[in-house]
């Protein structure tokens, strides 16, 4: 991330469906991809590898650093895990982890493609940005976004800054500053 961004707006970095289909963000945009039976095997396999590591509850730490990751898995037996630390400085047990963390940050297929999101997750704070303030031009307000996101029309925001990236709005005599997180099919925030 960049000085100013909002981490929590940026997409979720990969996200796998049962048909295969494979969804990739990055700091503001998703690509999408088809992977075959085969790799999709391959990473249900390390999945399983995972669920078999001693230990695994919902918090995991791998050793020095505050880096963060979260794992979520829906299919078969659930798993949901924030992982702390450098996977690189995870003990030996937590390696199959580790490994799956660092494949996913990574993951790069050549069947990827840029995705267009049909829909955004709407978050705002007040705050202010350097620099000057782009007019709110809804009827919507931005107060009350802030926990509870509102979801908002690719066509609504064109031309916004979006995922990680935050705009700076003025609303009446408030300034706000509001991420736009794009959302993959399905998605609810």
């Amino acid at each position: 991330m960049l000085p100013g961004h909002v981490p929590d707006a940026a997409p979720l970095r990969f996200v796998l469906l049962e048909s295969g289909q494979v969804y990739v963000g990055g700091t503001s945009g998703i690509a999408v991809g088809q992977l075959s039976s085969s790799e999709q095997k391959a990473l249900e396999k390390r999945l399983t590898e995972v669920r078999k590591v001693p230990g695994i509850s919902s918090t995991v730490t791998l050793g020095g650093g505050s880096r963060q990751h979260h794992l979520v898995v829906r299919k078969g037996r659930p798993l949901d895990i924030t992982v702390t630390g450098e996977p690189a400085d995870a003990p030996a047990t937590l390696k199959p982890l580790a490994a799956l963390l660092d494949d996913l940050a990574s993951f790069d297929h050549p069947s990827l493609r840029p995705f267009k999101p049909e829909s955004y997750a709407l978050r705002a704070r007040e705050g202010k940005l350097p620099g000057g303030c782009r007019p709110w031009p809804y009827e919507e307000p931005l107060a009350g976004t802030d926990f509870t996101p509102r979801i908002v029309p690719a066509a609504q925001v064109l031309y916004w800054p979006t995922g990680a990236a935050p705009a700076s709005v003025c609303q009446g005599d408030k300034s706000w500053i509001v991420t736009l997180r794009p959302l993959v099919p399905g998605e609810t925030p």
